[in-house]
């Protein structure tokens, strides 16, 4: 079970609220890239990229690795699974509560109202 209060989770969810970051972490998805690879989508220099990158490897997302003068960047999913587990609490909660209220729906279109035939 994931410790849902904790920093390492904060940072995480931090990382993810940039666009960019997210993007950088779908390629990385595909395989291992370098920091130029990762910044060219987005028309942005090598060290507006490297400070993505930052970010992401201290939240854990991205493992840097330095070969002579080219850093590559792999992903790591596992701050990810910890964040999905924190976000299936949610989805479930708000399935019972649809569930739930589907139900009184239903309920309510089988019962009879004052005045009105079924």
């Amino acid at each position: 079970m994931v410790e849902y209060l904790t920093p390492a989770l904060d940072t995480v969810f931090q990382a993810l609220t940039d666009a960019t970051r997210r993007a950088m972490l779908r390629s990385l998805a595909e395989g291992d890239r370098n920091i130029g690879e990762l910044a060219a989508p987005f028309a942005m220099s090598l060290a507006a990229a490297s400070k993505h990158v930052k970010v992401l490897e201290r939240a854990g997302l991205v493992r840097r690795l330095v070969k002579g003068r080219t850093h590559v960047c792999r992903l790591e999913p596992a701050p990810l699974a910890a964040a999905d587990e924190w976000l299936r609490f949610y989805e479930h909660f708000w399935n019972r509560k649809l569930d739930a209220l589907d139900a009184l729906l239903k309920a309510d279109d089988g019962a009879p109202t004052e005045g009105k035939p079924r």
